[in-house]
């Protein structure tokens, strides 16, 4: 059996938001003295096996569901083009899930019980995002989930499980790793705007339109820089404020919005989208194992 339907359903562009929050939460771990490699790894790979299992049951649910076919601009998906069968990716889905429970269950070692809840939390809403008779993206609730999951509780447990408290700096940094994780979200519902109406997957974008997701997109950058010039405030550090403005740079995507229509110009925009999330969160990272 091929990898590459597995490869393409696992959906590698998504992966630096699973990646990016993990390497923030550590490098303020470090900055205070208090970074170490098990739990940093544990967390790493807990947050890739998170996200490549709620890509899998994305592509499983929304085929199910309808939102995947024919008249959609985005990139083939496995069960939709008949890469995968249906039956197959649900089994892969509960196996990368088992996987990432087996992975994250080594943490509590190091958070306590509540690390075991956040665990069982992330490995449900997985499933539920696009799953379930709730289905959390089909009720515009998909943004919430990327900022809490992606966001707060990526960048803060992963400073707790090695600092052992928690910490408003990692708060703060989780709202700007969150914000700009979001901003991928609202890339794909932009694209998939008219499909998602159809389907009545009711995304965000797909209840309120065009230009509130345009909007979304530059407000989310807005706050992002916001929330890490903040944390450079409290740290009192320049080099980190000049960092904070590389969100910014997402405006000029949002405006790009306005005209882009094919295929070729939406994966354009979901890479440089990408590319402000990971510029941001490394050179945060990097400033703060200087420091």
């Amino acid at each position: 059996m091929s990898l590459k339907p597995w490869i393409l359903a696992a959906r590698p562009k998504t992966l630096p938001a699973a990646a990016s929050p993990v390497l923030v939460g550590c490098a303020l771990a470090y900055h205070k003295g208090l970074f170490s490699i098990v739990p940093a790894l544990l967390c790493l790979g807990f947050a890739l096996l998170i996200q490549i299992a709620t890509n899998y049951a994305n592509d499983y649910f929304d085929f199910k569901k309808g939102a995947d076919n024919s008249e959609r601009k985005g990139p083939a998906r496995a069960v939709a083009s008949g890469l995968v069968s249906p039956r197959n990716m649900l089994i892969a889905t509960v196996l990368v899930l088992i996987l990432a429970f087996l992975v994250g269950i080594n943490l509590v070692t190091y958070g306590g019980l509540s690390l075991l809840i956040v665990g069982l939390l992330s490995l449900a809403f997985a499933v539920l995002y696009t799953g379930g008779p709730y289905p959390l993206a089909y009720l515009g609730l998909g943004d919430v989930f990327v900022l809490i999951f992606f966001g707060w509780v990526a960048v803060m447990f992963t400073y707790m499980v090695q600092a052992g408290v928690h910490s408003f700096d990692a708060f703060l940094l989780g709202t700007t790793v969150g914000l700009l994780s979001v901003n991928l979200l609202v890339i794909n519902n932009y694209r998939d705007y008219d499909s998602d109406r159809k389907a009545r997957k009711w995304t965000t974008i797909a209840r309120f339109g065009l230009t509130y997701g345009r909007w979304q997109y530059r407000i989310a950058a807005i706050t992002a820089t916001l929330a890490t010039a903040i944390v450079a405030y409290r740290l009192e550090s320049i080099a980190l404020f000049i960092c904070s403005l590389i969100s910014l740079i997402a405006l000029k995507i949002a405006q790009s919005l306005k005209t882009t229509e094919n295929v070729d110009e939406f994966n354009r925009a979901l890479k440089r989208t990408v590319g402000v999330l990971l510029a941001q969160s490394i050179s945060i990272s990097v400033v703060l194992i200087i420091l």
